[in-house]
């Protein structure tokens, strides 16, 4: 499976202790923030249009909160980025909302609760049925 990566300053030593998990997992990971980004809205963007321009179902996506990458990337037409903080919510997320990114704060998740959050976001399929209408209504907001 690809698996979209970004980080800005705060989230890179996150991001790149994930990174090495999922390519230890067999993930193919593309890594838009090779070195990181200065401020969470360049990174976030940078993940957002590599999902929406090249259709892979996956990222996540690193700050120091998690809210500024998933506000920022909510803001782009198209795209579906949850905030997430614990497995439950990574899990419902991508089952129910499709989300396209999650979104994880370094200053909140600790390394082993990082793995476990994408893990469960990558191994959950969006359920689509009574979901649909809602999906479709959000991504055609903005």
């Amino acid at each position: 499976m690809d698996v979209v990566i970004g980080s800005d300053k705060d989230g890179f030593e996150l991001k790149e202790k994930v990174k090495q998990y999922l390519q230890d997992h067999n993930y193919n990971v593309i890594d838009v923030s090779e070195k990181p980004a200065e401020d969470f809205v360049e990174s976030s963007l940078a993940v957002t249009k590599k999902v929406l321009d090249s259709g892979i179902k996956k990222a996540v996506m690193f700050d120091e909160y998690g809210v500024g990458s998933a506000m920022a990337s909510n803001k782009v037409k198209g795209m579906v980025t949850a905030n997430v903080n614990e497995e439950r919510t990574a899990h419902m997320t991508a089952m129910h909302n499709g989300a396209k990114a999650i979104a994880l704060g370094s200053g909140i998740v600790a390394e082993k609760l990082a793995y476990n959050i994408v893990q469960h976001y990558l191994d959950t399929e969006y359920a689509g049925g009574r979901h649909v209408v809602r999906l479709d209504m959000l991504e055609k907001m903005i």
